[in-house]
């Protein structure tokens, strides 16, 4: 991890990258966007170091490079490798080789979330503003703007615990999004969601593309892909670019 990059307890992540160190080259663009994030030849093994045991390679020399105002999609079998590859480019766990370099505020959203049971969901919101540095009107003018879109203003005062489990996806989801991130990882996010969330999750994401955010979201399976910009396909370790109708 970057001497910028830190991750909470809860394993939601931020990288407070600045324009030299941590900063992808401004010049790299792709469709009128700026690399926000770029990992380069990205290897992780797992296992293989016990007797009898062995090493399973989920990177291979990986590549991959997001923009800002695009979203990229992640599509790949299960056990792929998909939420590693996230979890490396979010700081959250390091490569066996190769680099990241990131850009500004990143956000990452867990498949599983990782929320404290005992906090009410206003609490949680709280923990994480201020976890990110911000003062208390700013979090209650996220929050609100989060639970509005995503129906889940009712829920406020509710224990975590006592969630239903597409809100408390819906609460995962929102805490990513709180500190206005300048690159945001989605790990399966909408999982769990009702049709009506899923289409407003997709207002959502579309209005941050448009506002500059960079956004790249992993699936095992990615429906209507004319909604992504570019997608990449994870396969035995390796990741390709694909069609968007493929």
């Amino acid at each position: 991890m970057s001497p910028d990059s830190t991750h909470d307890s809860s394993g939601h992540a931020t990288s407070r990258g600045d324009a030299t160190a941590d900063a992808p080259d401004a010049g790299g663009t792709r469709d009128g966007g700026n690399v926000v994030l770029r990992g380069t030849d990205l290897c992780k093994t797992y296992g293989g170091s016990l007797p009898f045991t062995a090493a399973t390679e989920v990177l291979d020399g990986v590549n991959v490079e997001l923009y800002g105002g695009q979203i990229t999609g992640i599509v790949g079998a299960n056990g792929s490798g998909k939420s590693t590859l996230l979890k490396i480019l979010a700081g959250i766990d390091s490569a066996d080789s190769g680099t990241v370099e990131r850009i500004g505020d990143v956000g990452w959203c867990p498949q599983s979330s990782r929320l404290y049971e005992r906090l009410t969901v206003r609490e949680t919101f709280e923990l994480f503003g201020t976890g990110h540095g911000l003062d208390d009107d700013a979090i209650e003018d996220r929050m609100h703007d989060i639970a509005d879109r995503l129906d889940f203003v009712s829920d406020l005062d509710t224990l975590v615990e006592d969630l239903s489990g597409g809100n408390r996806q819906k609460v995962n989801l929102g805490v990513s999004l709180v500190h206005e991130p300048d690159v945001l990882l989605l790990d399966e996010p909408y999982t769990g969601f009702d049709w009506e969330t899923y289409l407003a999750f997709w207002e959502l994401t579309d209005d941050l593309k448009a506002s500059g955010t960079g956004i790249a979201i992993v699936s095992h399976l990615l429906r209507k892909r004319d909604r992504f910009d570019r997608v990449y396909e994870l396969e035995d370790g390796t990741l390709r670019e694909a069609e968007r109708d493929e």
